[in-house]
């Protein structure tokens, strides 16, 4: 009988072995005990080991073989699993260690935005949202009908610096099994770029073709060929992203929880490449300069609102709620100082239509910086806007965040059913009431003027500025607005609104010095700011 019951066993776990190996294959789960994926897959194998024991209980007649309590400490192995990390996990939460999620992440509340944040410059401003960089990079794939049977264009469209370029960047992916097996040689033969300031788009070869994607299969998809490099680490959503010569890189975090599954942090970075499957894993401090995602969004979010609920204490934050505060819904990109920052309002745990702040982080190192700007919440600002032209039935993007004036003010893009930019519009942070918008056909600057009304552009560091001597000047009153054409010695050609300075502006006359400010020089150059 103890013979019988030996080769069962050794049956059971040689089944149960094969089984797991398959289940690995398929699931990936990480060899580690601060996944709850591992858990997972070792209370499977449990049972399976279980059930198969099950199905070999009989001996050589045909007699049932009582199983003893195998069945029973099977399930007691399960339960005591769970039970466990039930266990550890409340030890570890916020109610007995609120302090510890607070400080999850560091923030510096005496930031000044004036300060930190550039006056907006209209030639480096991300316009285009992810939706729009979507429709003009499917545009692009479907120029090329020999590649659009065979690929398609991937959802990522990750927002990257490149080469002092605000761009979007996403892979092309098999498009199917079938469409795998026929170009796996050849791999993946570009990705798409979408410049997020002038909407120029285009498909970039990749010579020697990407072969560990997402969509590939077997031993060369992307996840299964990470996890079998690198069995214990947990990973989390990978980027796609490129280097300072365009060469196309995966970038995916590794991940660290305290507990099981719970209170996460970065802990490293496995940057790979998708045409050689070579990879290296990076410490977080030691990560690349040109990579700008190293946390991802949710994160970000996760660890502000713990900060803003838990740091007066886990207690305060269900009774009293004395300053607590969360992120508010939805959030956005803005590229400064060569780096991927996000953008969330903070608002009162009591209050959802007002903002007591944002908070800016740098997508790379996590630097936080905290603004006590008082004012709209993000989507109480895109109503206004959208309320502004409802009988056009527009719809906003989510606000980008500028300093226009030395002032923060949200910027936003009105659609309409087709996903295309009809009209601009600017709303004041602290006064959602204030809002301007016009058709974006008559630019960006035209837009910002006609916000800005009386007010005076302040020139930032980037601009240009030049003293011409004036050889003729003409006045034209464009839609209710005067406006100077100026040529001077040069040959050069200006305009400039009298709303710029409307007290000496119309004294000025041939032959005249003038300092004019400028963001870029054209045929006719727009005039932000003049000097006499």
């Amino acid at each position: 009988m103890k013979k019988i019951m030996r080769k069962r066993n050794i049956i059971c776990a040689g089944v149960t072995l094969v089984i797991g190996l398959i289940l690995f294959y398929i699931f990936l789960p990480p060899i580690n005990v601060q996944s709850i994926s591992f858990w997972v897959y070792v209370s499977m194998l449990l049972i399976i080991y279980t059930f198969l024991s099950g199905m070999f209980c009989f001996d050589e007649k045909g007699r049932m073989i009582k199983m003893g309590k195998s069945t029973e400490i099977t399930f007691l192995s399960v339960f005591a699993i769970i039970g466990l990390i039930l266990v550890i996990n409340v030890f570890l939460s916020p109610m007995f260690f609120s302090k510890k999620y607070a400080n999850r992440i560091k923030i510096d509340e005496n930031a000044d935005f004036v300060t930190d944040v550039a006056q907006v410059n209209f030639n480096q401003l991300p316009l285009l949202d992810k939706d729009s960089s979507s429709k003009l990079g499917d545009r692009v794939m479907g120029q090329m009908p020999e590649m659009v049977s065979q690929y398609y264009v991937s959802d990522l469209y990750t927002q990257i610096n490149y080469n002092d370029n605000i761009v979007r960047v996403t892979p092309l992916e098999y498009n199917g099994i079938f469409k795998y097996f026929k170009n796996s040689k050849k791999g993946v033969t570009g990705y798409i770029t979408v410049n997020s300031v002038t909407g120029e788009s285009k498909l970039v070869k990749v010579d020697d073709g990407m072969k560990y994607m997402p969509s590939s299969y077997f031993f060369k998809n992307l996840e299964r060929h990470l996890r079998l490099n690198y069995p214990t680490l947990i990973f989390g959503q990978e980027n796609f992203e490129l280097d300072n010569d365009g060469k196309p890189y995966w970038v995916v975090p590794v991940m660290k929880y305290n507990g099981i599954g719970i209170r996460r942090e970065v802990k490293g970075v496995v940057i790979l490449d998708p045409v050689t499957g070579e990879s290296e894993l990076y410490d977080v401090e030691d990560v690349p300069s040109w990579v700008d995602h190293v946390y991802d969004a949710d994160l970000i979010i996760e660890e502000v609102d713990d900060w803003g609920i838990y740091k007066e204490g886990f207690l305060n934050s269900i009774f009293s709620q004395t300053n607590v505060v969360m992120t508010t819904e939805g959030y956005n990109y803005t590229v400064m100082n060569d780096d991927v920052y996000l953008y969330t309002g903070i608002t009162s745990v009591s209050s959802d239509e007002a903002n007591i702040g944002f908070i800016l982080t740098n997508m790379r190192t996590k630097e936080t910086k905290y603004y006590a700007t008082p004012g709209a919440e993000e989507y109480s600002a895109m109503a206004s806007a959208e309320g502004q032209v409802q009988q056009m039935k527009y719809k906003s993007t989510f606000p980008l965040l500028i300093n226009l004036n030395n002032k923060p003010t949200y910027l936003m893009s009105l659609k309409d059913n087709a996903g295309l930019v009809k009209m601009y519009a600017f709303v004041d942070v602290h006064d959602y009431q204030k809002v301007v918008v016009t058709d974006a056909s008559e630019g960006i600057e035209k837009a910002a003027q006609n916000y800005l009304g009386d007010s005076i552009i302040d020139v930032n560091d980037e601009s240009n500025s030049k003293v011409i001597v004036i050889k003729r000047i003409n006045t034209v009153n464009i839609d209710g607005n005067t406006y100077y054409y100026i040529e001077d010695t040069e040959s050069k050609r200006y305009k400039v609104s009298i709303k710029v300075n409307k007290d000496k502006l119309p004294f000025v006359k041939e032959g005249d010095n003038l300092k004019v400010f400028f963001n870029e020089e054209k045929e006719v150059t727009d005039v932000i700011k003049v000097e006499f």
